[in-house]
């Protein structure tokens, strides 16, 4: 991801102070100290809540230990980027961390992570984990090496006033893009101040931008990103053509957001906090956790939520089967490979994913449940309105390739978009300039016209 020098040194900057904050404790103490790095924001304060509640229980049932959390700020792109600093050095890097699902197999291959397998054998609470779920701890020697700490699903999140005002009924369910450009062209003509439909693209957003938009509409032409056959990345593909088309249609109709805001990594605040309460955004493409931000106590509590807010199922290109599409990723907990404590590392993360933790997390960040005791808990299916429709989706959503190579892919995806939307390349061009820089990330041997 290119960025300017000042944001750059203020990386930088940010990440030195996590390295210096994951210094171990004096090896010369009679107390040990088990490390925990993991994300933090303004708007996501479940897991540090759920952290600080399972760091009470294992101080308390294991005497001399301390859990040393180390939360940090930042996005998720940055997050990985400071983790990543840490995790370069086994005098910095933590114990027990938080890690994206579409990381684990290049940190494996990094050597960062710890095989579970022998230890997972002899916690009882494993197999009450959703065997799809544990999928995206695996690597490629099959072992695991982190565990998950939910899953979720995208969808089409609408004010329903904004579309009542434009004449068009509710519940909404699009069966096709074209009901999407309509229905937002109707929005538009209805209300010249309203935003009609919000879709994520350019790097700004980073893996927001292919997960809450792109791959809805590339998977939903029937192609794919990665050929599982042939275990080969897809280039020359009529349907990553036709997606960048759509989203160049959004854009250049002004059906969606300005493309100076499309680039601000902090859209996402403006699409929760102010656009949708205030009736400002017709519908947007998000994940199944939208209402942790709405809740009593999220960062844009917003009482009348359940009632003005809607979901719908994204569509396939022409309605065709399945009819809707949608992307499921996830985060995990994993112990480090080179703590000096794993067996205490591996009781403190099976503390944190017990079940009366991994309920309050789950229901706090409107994840969708990976316990089967969790999903079956009466606190979780009454969580929010919406808990129903998010999780029906699980029949049609994919998943990321878990190679290692995936995170280049998917910048050059958001190169792509970004290309589009700003009205740098057409969507052949952008198309053409993707195929290119997939070779060269993993040599044209590795590629399938398709």
């Amino acid at each position: 991801m290119l960025r300017r020098a000042p944001r750059t040194l203020s990386l930088l900057a940010a990440a030195t102070l996590v390295l210096a904050a994951c210094t171990p404790a004096d090896p010369g103490g009679g107390n040990k100290t088990i490390k925990v790095a993991y994300q933090k924001t303004d708007s996501f304060t479940a897991l540090d809540s759920m952290l600080q509640d399972a760091k009470k229980e294992f101080e308390a049932a294991n005497q001399g230990v301390t859990v040393d959390l180390q939360p940090i700020q930042a996005n998720d792109d940055d997050y990985g980027t400071k983790l990543a600093l840490a995790l370069r050095s086994p005098s910095t890097a933590p114990d027990v961390f938080y890690e994206d699902t579409f990381k684990v197999r290049s940190d494996v291959d990094a050597g960062y992570l710890l095989k579970l397998d022998s230890r997972l054998a002899g916690w009882g609470d494993w197999g009450k984990f959703d065997a799809g779920a544990k999928e995206a701890g695996k690597a490629d020697d099959g072992g695991t090496y982190a565990v998950p700490l939910g899953t979720d699903t995208r969808a089409i999140w609408y004010n329903k006033k904004v579309l009542e005002t434009a004449g068009i009924s509710v519940p909404w369910h699009p069966s096709s893009w074209q009901d999407i450009l309509d229905t937002a062209r109707k929005i538009k003509a209805a209300e010249p101040d309203v935003i009609p439909f919000n879709m994520y693209a350019g790097k700004g957003t980073g893996e927001g931008t292919v997960m809450q938009g792109f791959y809805e509409l590339l998977y939903g032409t029937g192609a794919a990103l990665y050929d599982q056959d042939s275990k080969k990345w897809v280039v020359g593909s009529t349907g990553f053509k036709d997606s960048l088309t759509f989203l160049d249609t959004l854009y250049k109709e002004h059906l969606a957001v300005a493309p100076a805001d499309a680039l601000d990594p902090n859209i996402w605040k403006k699409v929760f906090g102010e656009w949708f309460p205030k009736a400002k955004l017709g519908a947007t493409v998000e994940g199944s956790y939208a209402p942790s931000f709405w809740q009593a106590g999220g960062s844009y509590a917003w009482p009348g939520y359940a009632q003005d807010m809607g979901v719908a199922p994204f569509p396939t290109e022409s309605g065709g089967a399945p009819g809707a599409v949608s992307m499921s990723g996830g985060w995990t907990l994993a112990v480090g490979a080179d703590t000096k404590q794993p067996d205490l590392a591996f009781n403190f993360l099976t503390t944190a994913l017990n079940a009366k933790n991994s309920l309050k997390f789950t229901v706090a960040s409107s994840q969708i449940a990976v316990r089967s005791d969790v999903a079956a808990d009466a606190g979780y299916q009454s969580a929010n309105p919406f808990v129903k429709d998010v999780s029906g989706l699980v029949s049609v959503t994919r998943f990321r390739p878990a190679t290692s190579d995936y995170p280049r892919i998917s910048a050059a995806v958001q190169e792509a978009t970004e290309a589009v939307i700003t009205g740098k390349r057409t969507p052949e061009q952008a198309a053409a300039d993707y195929d290119a820089a997939v070779a060269g990330i993993v040599g044209a041997d590795k590629t399938i016209r398709k």
